[in-house]
């Protein structure tokens, strides 16, 4: 071997200092790619902002939709000794403030322990539910919905487990036929159920398992009305009353089922029984008292109200 060659060798030759950096810069930079080309895309702070932007300036109907609407969370409720908590719903009341009164009576009635107290209560909370859940009101049971194409009062009844009734009532929909893309409406998610008590003769109806109104009602001669778990399961305005197998129409003078009726069936291991329902009457002086022959009789402007609240399937259940 040539000694040049060997000194080449044993002590190479420097090779100039940028080149070196030159193969740093390269290297790091294919590096930087294949990391990127590994990750999705995410936008930076600015195209956030106009993705959201845009979404929020699409025409309402045409928006995606990830997600189920969900009700608002309910307020805290007030806080307060009993009758503060009574006088605060009363003058919320009076000022048409129905959330901050339907707040503060259900806050007393959970301090409430005095049975004649809590009836009071009761009829104070009860009008209120009703005009809250039958009117555009805002409160957390009930959901916003933008219309979409195809929909209709048939169609978002039932997926929402409601009257079509109250979803008309409660948007003031002037023709239920003719609901179109793009419209607001607020609908109630919220579950009823009825317990009938045949000592007290009234009808308590609850949503969501707490105390939504009582109404008085009457009930059977004899104790004919039947105990035990029903479920509505036909529901009629102006009903026709058979008697005796004898058809008399509604508005008949011996017709006695008023304008509403709502049938009941027997549920779990409840015997089956037919021919027994909730109904209106045409004398008042009834209600309160045991004198039909077995079925649950109302006034009829409480059992309209009722009968736009329950839809078919709602739990009754019928104690002595």
């Amino acid at each position: 071997m040539k000694v040049k060659d060997f000194d080449e060798l044993a002590y190479p030759r420097r090779r100039p200092w940028w080149i070196l950096l030159l193969l740093v810069v390269v290297v790091a930079f294919f590096g930087l790619r294949r990391k990127n080309a590994d990750e999705p895309n995410q936008p930076g702070p600015r195209e956030e902002i106009a993705d959201v932007e845009a979404v929020a300036n699409e025409p309402a109907a045409e928006r995606p939709v990830h997600s189920e609407p969900k009700a608002a969370p309910p307020a805290p409720l007030p806080t307060g000794d009993l009758n503060e908590l009574i006088a605060r719903g009363d003058s919320s009341l009076a000022a048409g403030e129905l959330s901050e009164a339907r707040a503060a009576y259900v806050a007393a009635l959970r301090r409430c322990r005095n049975a004649s107290l809590r009836r009071e209560i009761e009829d104070r909370l009860g009008p209120v539910h009703v005009d809250l859940v039958m009117n555009p009101h805002m409160m957390p049971e009930k959901v916003p919905y933008v219309v979409r194409p195809g929909d209709s009062v048939d169609r978002l009844a039932k997926k929402y487990g409601v009257t079509k009734d109250l979803i008309i009532q409660s948007n003031r929909i002037a023709n239920p036929n003719l609901i179109k893309a793009g419209d607001q409406l607020r609908i109630l998610k919220a579950k009823f159920n009825v317990t009938v008590s045949k000592s007290r003769n009234d009808l308590r109806v609850e949503m969501n398992e707490r105390f939504f109104k009582r109404y008085r009602i009457g009930t059977g001669e004899f104790g004919k009305t039947p105990v035990g778990t029903f479920v509505i399961d036909l529901k009629q305005t102006n009903p026709d009353w058979w008697a005796k197998g004898k058809r008399v129409r509604f508005g008949e003078k011996e017709n006695i089922l008023g304008t509403r009726w709502m049938s009941i069936k027997a549920s779990g291991e409840t015997p089956k029984v037919s021919g027994y329902g909730i109904h209106g009457t045409w004398d008042d002086s009834t209600i309160g008292k045991a004198l039909s022959a077995g079925c649950i009789r109302m006034r009829n402007p409480e059992v309209e109200e009722l009968y736009v609240l329950l839809p078919i399937g709602t739990p009754v259940t019928i104690n002595e």
